[in-house]
Formats: C-alpha cells, structure tokens, sequence
C-alpha cells in the first residue's frame, strides 16, 4: 500500500468543541436499558433500579503513560477504555457504561481524534459498554485522556480487596509480564529507528508480547467464568503495576500474609526467550512490569476442585497469618520477603 504523503488535516478549530463531541461520537449508540440518557445533554442519566453502581476512573499522559511514536491511535483508544473495564472486572462487576474526556494541542487534526475514537468505539463494542459522556479541550503540549468507567453488580456479588483469610489459595488468570517485555521491544526499536529511519524493525517474533503492551484485553470472561464455576473470590484486584505491588495491596487491606511460589507463576514461553535477550530476570518482569490487566484473587480452598486444571486459572501460593509476613518462595527454597516494585508514575 501506497502511503498517502499529504493525509487530510482537519483542523479542530473547525468543528469547535460541541461540534466536535458531537462530530466523534455521531455513531455511538445506546444499548443498555440502564443508559437512559447519554450524550447530548448537561449530564448522563443512569438506572441501575435495585442493583449497587461501581465507578472507577482513570487519567493517562502522552510522555508517561503512552508514546504515540509506536502506539497507534486506535490502538490508544482501545487500550484506554480496557484499561479502565479492568477495575471493574476486579470488583466481579459487569461493565455497562463509560465516559471518555481528551485535552490535546494542536498538533492533532480531527482525522487523528476520529482514529482514537474508532478504538473506543471498537472497546465498547467488544465489551458490551455504552459511550454516555465525555469533554474535549485543548492542551498546551500533547495527549491527555481522562476515562471514568461505570458498572453494576448485586451486592452480595461484589469482591472487595479486603477480605483475604489466611489457608485462601492465592490464584491468577492468564500468563504475566509479557507487557512489559513488549514495551522494552518497541523501546529498543524506536532507538534504532532514530539512528537508522530506513531500517524497518520486524516484530513477528514479539508478537505476543508487543500485543499485550499495544491491544491488552481485559478479563471480563473471568467475572462470567467464575460466575459458572459457582465460585466467589474473597479477595480481588486486577493486575496494572506488577504482581508483587498487587500482592502487597491486597494483603495489607485484607490484613494478611502471603506466601507466592516462584515455579508456579505463569509465563508464556515469548516471555522466557524475550527474557533471556534483554538479559533480566523473568521473575523479576513478572513481579515488577505491570500493565498485564490480568487477575488477581483469593478463594476458599474448598472452590479448589472446582478451579482446579482450568487453563485460565494458576494456583500460584496461599495466604499466611498476618504476623508471617508476605514472601517470595524460590525455586531454590529461600524464603525472600516481598516488596513493592511495581511501576511509579512519579518516578523521573
């Protein structure tokens, strides 16, 4: 395919902001019965009749939370949207609706906010949520994204973090790290890039793993899988800023000790082989990397036989008396206590 040199430029000042709220959001429809106002008013309404809301939001910066040098918009606007589903999903909540708000300069022409808004269009399509609000404005340097996301859930359904109790098997979805190493491949070749612009980097190899960084989905089909394996957490919280920071969270609001075993920690085999090429530690990208979007949750140990050989669910250790302490058990046996190195935004 021939790319197009001189792409369209509209320019935002065009539209003007109601104009162009409702220039980016003209094919978005309502499908929940609970939307019963969206955009296009002061305010969403909302009714969820018997049922309890959960509301999370989430605020994410071109420079710290994004590169827009290899992140594609639409893959931005997907991302964005998921990001935020996945704080609802912890909750064993069902997703329904979100509002999605963007300050940017003028570098960016409509054409590129209409690419944006197809990945929060595709977001909501996949997921089943409704587009209820937002607000544009105009920033002095760059992407700024604001995205609040609202679900519903019985309250006798609802998981907490709080409520992890010592013998709970401590068990996680899908497979860690591999996000992390996809962003340091995308890191590496950007430099390339910069010293060579002809070179054109093949990222067949990292497929996966670039995937997991660009295009995460959120567990959604945990909630309904647990839902039909009839078992409800006593503990929950997605994974964004590293397994080990998750850990420590979940344990400190429950009041408890952990114990997590090295050997059982799930890794895609790209991670391992992306491990060894970076020269790091895997255990150490898995612990430390985030942005995973996986689960994590403690159950009773009798749920375990309803779990248990479940390709979507690894038993990776169980909880201790709070006086135990939170520990990495190793593959060699040593007991090593567990500390916080996730992911700090406020770190230079």
């Amino acid at each position: 395919m021939i790319e197009d040199k001189n792409p369209q430029r509209t320019a935002l000042e065009n539209l003007g902001e109601f104009g162009l709220i409702k220039h980016l959001t003209q094919h978005f429809e309502l499908n929940h019965e609970s939307s019963l106002k969206g955009i296009g008013d002061d305010a969403a309404v909302l009714d969820f009749k018997n049922k309890k809301a959960i509301v999370s939001t989430d605020m994410l910066v071109e420079g710290v939370h994004f590169d827009l040098s290899y992140m594609p918009l639409k893959h931005l606007g997907y991302k964005s949207v998921i990001v935020n589903l996945s704080d609802i999903y912890a909750m064993n909540a069902t997703a329904t609706q979100v509002t999605v708000s963007i300050a940017v300069s003028n570098r960016f022409p409509l054409e590129a906010l209409e690419e944006f808004y197809e990945g929060v269009a595709m977001a909501c399509k996949m997921y089943n949520v409704d587009l209820v609000g937002g607000d544009t404005t105009s920033s002095a340097k760059g992407m700024i994204i604001s995205i609040t996301a609202i679900g519903v859930a019985e309250e006798a359904d609802i998981v907490y973090r709080c409520d992890a109790k010592p013998n709970d098997l401590l068990v996680v979805t899908g497979d860690l790290g591999g996000a992390y190493l996809g962003l340091q491949v995308l890191d590496r070749e950007k430099e390339v890039f910069k010293v060579n612009p002809n070179n054109q980097p093949d990222l067949e190899p990292y497929s996966y793993i670039v995937e997991r960084q660009l295009k995460p989905e959120a567990r959604k089909d945990i909630v309904e899988l647990l839902e039909k394996l009839e078992v409800k957490p006593t503990s929950m919280i997605d994974i964004s800023d590293g397994l080990s920071s998750e850990i420590l969270h979940l344990c400190n609001q429950s009041e408890v000790g952990c114990n997590l075993f090295e050997d059982k920690i799930p890794l895609d085999p790209t991670v391992i082989s992306a491990s060894e090429e970076f020269k790091m530690d895997s255990t150490m990208i898995a612990l430390s990397g985030g942005e995973d979007y996986e689960l994590l949750f403690t159950i009773d140990q009798k749920d375990f036989d309803k779990i248990k050989g479940n390709p979507n669910l690894t038993v990776i250790g169980h909880i201790a008396p709070e006086e135990e302490g939170v520990h990495l058990i190793t593959r060699a046996n040593t007991k090593i206590a567990l500390t916080a190195q996730g992911w700090n935004s406020f770190t230079s």
